[in-house]
């Protein structure tokens, strides 16, 4: 597994256009939880530490309930939460982590967090260029989620490493 497998969410370049409803952003966010439980299923397939692998194939379960959320949030039986959410930053200053079978738990965490921070900033890019106002309140709580799974990983490494 390469640098890219992470990255690759990092893309910039969607046509904001196809996100002309509600509906159409749920089903790409929902698509994005679908390849996090893949990535991390993949991942937990190939780490040498049995623990580790238990540890990603609960993420993968972690990313099934997301989508469960996106899917019930689409059908109107919750509503996306727009409650502000605290950062620790960490992502910011970690080093890169390359996944692969001998990473640590300590490498998992800055990965999950540096992949909750891509998707939250790709949120954000988006809602900077939706055109009405519906869809940027629903990039920018999409964008609010992911901060608050990026700040679980950031305050787990948080009490390991201080």
């Amino acid at each position: 597994m390469n640098k890219g497998d992470i990255k690759k969410v990092a893309k910039w370049d969607y046509d904001v256009k196809k996100f002309d409803t509600v509906d159409k952003i749920l089903d790409f966010a929902i698509g994005r939880e679908i390849d996090a439980q893949s990535f991390y299923m993949k991942l937990s397939s190939i780490v040498k530490d049995p623990k580790l692998a238990k540890t990603l194939t609960g993420l993968a379960a972690e990313e099934l309930d997301h989508e469960n959320e996106l899917e019930a949030i689409k059908f109107g039986k919750i509503a996306l939460s727009d409650q502000e959410i605290g950062k620790l930053n960490i992502a910011d200053y970690a080093k890169d982590v390359r996944p692969g079978p001998d990473m640590s738990y300590t490498d998992l965490l800055i990965i999950g967090m540096k992949k909750e921070e891509t998707s939250r900033a790709l949120y954000v890019n988006l809602a900077s260029i939706a055109a009405k106002q519906d869809l940027k309140d629903t990039f920018l709580k999409l964008a609010q989620n992911e901060a608050e799974h990026k700040l679980r990983f950031e305050l787990e490494y948080d009490l390991m490493i201080f």
